[in-house]
């Protein structure tokens, strides 16, 4: 990984080059990038929580990302792709200064970057929970600082080239882990298709164990953020043409179900039969008894591989983990250098490319210490989904599909969506039906954008009569 992005360190020549690639890239290398980047490791280790928890059943949570794949190349890359600037943008931000003005789009910025934030931290806090809870020895602390390091390293190098060929490579190592040591280990070690059914309950093996509150809540945390995160737009922008984003968009959608909703949720499965059977008392958890649903699954894999199979699985884990964080370091470092530091700056001129790399180094390293006091992986994920959809997807919708634009309605939706739902979340205030904060924060958006864009129109009706 580290070679890969030395060899675009040497090759970058401009801004352009480092965050979208010069605009050359292939359907193959962006899609195995994009789901290699939204089902990386926060995911692959959440989703082995909830096929610890639930079961087969967890894996409609990633059903919402094949749809929201699907649904974003068939109506927001023709769209974005048919804006008059297009050709000089290079961030989600700029496309709502393109449709909203100056501080509406700083506003998006500074919400991508924070958001952004959160998604890198919680990567390196599952690679970090992944080595911690499968060699012995290795602290939190010391996994954390070996994972921000190397995807830091190569990622300030290289760019987004860099992060792009390697989520290739990471992603084929992942699948190739997964379908040719974990599941087929793990499913021999726990006494095949007869162990399971003797330690699980039914409703385990049901895809029907879910409730429609569940689904709902994650389709509107997941479903939105096809349309406005920062990752996805820098491979629109790196794709070579319309044609290649939206064929990048459908082999994603299909890599995240069935391919890797099912494999990740079945190892979960596999860890809790495991604890059923007592699998891991020689750790000191009793038959069933596990504190961190999360952990299973490394428990599960260090229990069962020898050495050297252990290593070829933690580096298909690790490669995930490298494979979401990088990109998320990329779009944050992107807010940061092509959305705020020119207000920073005050239009001070300076070496472009430098800057971007110091900005990324900048922001690892930040991620790195935010991650030192997280706790769960998944709910910082969930937690930083939400924050960025309940704050910006209305005001895009809006403008960009309906074409109703006004600079106060956006801000205005903005700040009440993404505050709406933090504030929902922090209280852990009981909400009707156990419905997601963030329906919600969205539910405040819009009727905060619907209110101040009619008193707009009314203000300009009453100018012109």
């Amino acid at each position: 990984m580290l070679s890969v992005g030395y060899h675009f360190y040497r090759r970058n020549e401009s801004e352009e080059d480092y965050f979208i690639g010069g605009r050359s890239m292939g359907p193959w290398h962006i899609g195995l990038s994009v789901v290699a980047t939204d089902v990386g490791g926060g995911f692959s280790i959440g989703l082995g929580g909830l096929g610890f928890t639930m079961g087969i059943a967890g894996s409609w949570m990633l059903f919402t990302g094949l749809l929201g794949a699907w649904l974003a190349a068939c109506l927001l890359i023709p769209r974005v792709y048919r804006l008059p600037e297009f050709s000089k943008l290079s961030t989600f931000p700029q496309i709502f200064h393109n449709l909203f003005g100056k501080w509406p789009a700083f506003m998006a910025a500074v919400i991508s970057l924070i958001g952004y934030l959160g998604f890198t931290s919680s990567q390196l806090l599952a690679g970090a929970k992944l080595a911690s809870g499968t060699f012995p020895g290795f602290s939190l602390m010391q996994a954390l600082l070996l994972m921000g390091v190397i995807a830091v390293v190569y990622t300030v190098m290289g760019g987004i080239k860099a992060v792009i060929y390697t989520d290739t490579i990471q992603w084929i190592i992942l699948l190739a882990g997964l379908i040719f040591i974990g599941l087929p280990m793990g499913f021999l070690a726990v006494g095949g298709s007869e162990g399971i059914r003797q330690a699980l309950p039914p409703d385990m093996l049901s895809l029907g164990n879910i409730g429609a509150v569940q689904v709902i809540n994650w389709a509107i945390t997941i479903i939105p953020i096809w349309f406005i995160g920062m990752t996805l737009y820098q491979r629109i922008f790196a794709s070579r043409d319309e044609k290649s984003a939206k064929k990048a968009w459908y082999i994603a959608g299909l890599f995240e179900w069935p391919a890797m909703a099912f494999l990740g949720v079945s190892l979960g499965l596999l860890a809790r039969v495991a604890a059923e059977q007592g699998m891991f008392a020689p750790l000191g958890y009793g038959a069933g008894a596990l504190p961190d649903p999360e952990i299973g699954l490394p428990m599960l894999l260090s229990t069962i591989l020898p050495s050297g199979l252990l290593g070829l699985m933690m580096a298909a884990y690790f490669s995930a983990i490298l494979s979401t964080a990088d990109s998320c370091l990329m779009a944050a470092s992107g807010n940061l250098t092509t959305d705020l530091m020119p207000f920073l700056r005050k239009g001070k001129a300076g070496n472009t490319l430098a800057y971007s790399q110091w900005a990324t180094l900048i922001l690892g390293v930040l991620a790195l210490g935010i991650a030192l006091y997280l706790e769960s992986v998944l709910e910082l994920m969930l937690l930083s989904y939400a924050f960025m959809v309940s704050g910006l997807f209305v005001p895009l919708v809006a403008g960009l599909f309906f074409r109703k634009t006004n600079a106060a309605a956006s801000i205005g939706a903005m700040a009440a969506g993404g505050t709406t739902t933090i504030a929902l979340t922090l209280a852990k205030v009981a909400l009707p039906y156990s419905f997601d904060p963030i329906l919600f924060g969205l539910a405040a958006s819009v009727s905060v954008y619907i209110v101040l864009y009619t008193i707009n129109q009314q203000n300009i009706n009453h100018a012109n009569s």
